[in-house]
């Protein structure tokens, strides 16, 4: 029987993070938010928090101050051409998954040496948030990891009750558009918010390794296995992108993390479904979120936690 946490009472008040801007190596200026602590405390963690493609970074509000109210210092932030980091206009603006990781991903990370100098860095990633974290050059300094549905959208490795759908959806009628529009419409279309050509490109030509993307790099180049942070990778029985290959083909990437891949069915929990994205919404912060903040806090799985252990790598 699962358990219901009260509601912290900094999580009900809807604590706000505080604006900024962040320029990227290539000058280009991202915008996030940050929930700060009062005072330096080297022993504190800062955690970031890196969304799924497309999903705006306000989706991970609620997450964010449930984090601050457990006494973390938080920072998120919007990929280039989403939310917060748009620009004047999308049609023709070139943006790529590596372009996400290499250049976004890294500039956070260096803003939490800048801003919070000496604290531990701690990272949740969501979906192609958690492929990010194995991006950037300066990945190495990340503690603990949690990514959340994580993968890179090869398309053999969907659900298979939907795979057929997913591909239509996503690797033909999503590149036609993008095609056409000059990038992808998805927030009229009420899918995701519009997205950059190049992350189209990457997400729609879809191969078994992340290095063949259209902007991969050579696997030698990639920081992946100098990441050496403890890692946790949750996934959802009814996610139809995070199924047991899915993840696993990308934590195959991490070879020097210690790695546990918790797998949760919704029945787990006393729910009908889960999915993709419903981990970070503020219906779990008694059921799911304690799994995420105990691994940031500990870099293990807590007694209690729901689901199965995935028999391990290492």
């Amino acid at each position: 029987m699962s358990i219901i946490l009260q509601q912290h009472p900094a999580i009900a008040a809807g604590v706000s993070g505080e604006a900024f801007r962040e320029q990227a190596a290539d000058g280009f200026s991202l915008g996030g938010f940050t929930w700060r602590q009062a005072g330096a405390d080297t022993t504190r963690a800062v955690v970031i928090i890196n969304a799924a493609t497309s999903v705006r970074c306000r989706f991970y509000f609620r997450f964010a101050e449930y984090l601050f109210a457990n006494g973390f210092d938080v920072i998120v932030y919007d990929y280039r051409g989403i939310g917060e980091s748009r620009p004047a206009s999308m049609r023709g603006f070139q943006a790529s998954w590596s372009d996400w990781g290499t250049l976004d991903f890294e500039a956070m990370l260096q803003r939490a040496m800048r801003v919070f100098p000496g604290q531990p860095i701690d990272v949740i990633g969501h979906s192609f948030g958690g492929c990010a974290a194995g991006l950037a050059a300066s990945s190495t300094v990340i503690r603990h990891l949690v990514t959340v549905g994580a993968q890179f959208a090869y398309w053999r490795d969907y659900a298979a009750a939907s795979r057929w759908q997913l591909v239509c959806k996503w690797h033909v009628l999503m590149p036609l558009l993008t095609r056409f529009c000059g990038y992808f419409p998805g927030k009229r279309l009420g899918w995701l918010e519009d997205t950059p050509a190049g992350v189209v490109r990457d997400w729609s030509q879809s191969s078994a390794r992340y290095e063949t993307r259209p902007s991969g790099q050579a696997l030698a180049e990639l920081p992946f296995a100098r990441v050496t942070a403890k890692t946790l990778a949750i996934s959802l029985s009814d996610d139809p992108f995070g199924t047991v290959a899915a993840i696993e083909r990308l934590l195959a990437y991490f070879k020097a993390s210690p790695r546990v891949h918790l797998r949760i069915a919704p029945e787990d929990i006393d729910e009908a479904e889960v999915g993709h994205f419903a981990f970070f919404r503020s219906r779990y912060e008694g059921r799911l979120w304690p799994i995420a903040l105990g691994w940031l806090k500990r870099g293990e799985l807590t007694a209690c936690a729901p689901g199965r252990v995935v028999p391990p790598y290492i």
